[in-house]
């Protein structure tokens, strides 16, 4: 979000992520993220200045062969989830939903991205669990953490890996009649690396 230079404000949903149980990964990211935004909804019910807002909330999971792996639930889990993702091709699915607090109208999409994995040695593996950082990502890891670096290949959009796809959102929020920024260098500079075909679609509709 900080990539817009819009104001936002971050609240938590505490929910329970195992009651959705869709067995489709890209279904199963909509419907969570959806529980999180009517959760979230239900918190700032009867609050001043909620004519304008809008809740956005994301779930993402890392599929592999059709089975998803979400945040590991210790370093043995961890260990496990990114010796199996090494070396080897994997889909991320990110959900996105867009709430207006006014009228209660709704905006949801899927962002799915292909990753390669590089061929990271154990050692690496268990450097990278030493640090704590994959204990709270799907998947057991951060596409952008600077000393790890896991993956070798994106075919997709580098923030929707991430969690939340700046693209896919900009593509959404019309949809509410909410306008998105005008200036996009910073979304730019996020995808020098892993070039975004959504960001290219963006950039070229606009003068």
């Amino acid at each position: 979000m900080g990539l817009l230079g819009v104001a936002y404000e971050v609240m938590s949903a505490a929910v329970d992520e195992r009651q959705v149980t869709h067995p489709n990964p890209a279904v199963n990211v909509v419907k969570t993220a959806q529980l999180k935004a009517l959760t979230i909804a239900a918190q700032l019910q009867g609050q001043p200045d909620n004519a304008h807002k809008v809740i956005i909330t994301a779930d993402t999971t890392v599929a592999l062969d059709g089975q998803m792996l979400g945040k590991p639930s210790d370093a043995a889990d961890a260990r496990q989830m990114l010796q199996s993702l090494r070396n080897r091709r994997h889909e991320v699915h990110t959900g996105v939903v867009l709430l207006a607090l006014a009228t209660g109208q709704e905006v949801c999409g899927v962002n799915t991205a292909v990753v390669t994995m590089r061929n990271y040695t154990d050692a690496e593996i268990e450097a990278y669990i030493a640090s704590g950082d994959p204990l709270d990502k799907a998947g057991a890891y951060a596409i952008q953490h600077p000393v790890f670096r896991p993956v070798a290949q994106l075919n997709g959009c580098f923030t929707g890996v991430m969690g939340l796809s700046v693209c896919h959102l900009l593509q959404l929020l019309p949809q509410l009649g909410v306008s998105g920024p005008a200036e996009l260098t910073a979304v730019r500079h996020a995808h020098q690396q892993y070039p975004c075909p959504l960001y290219d679609k963006i950039v070229g509709k606009r003068p």
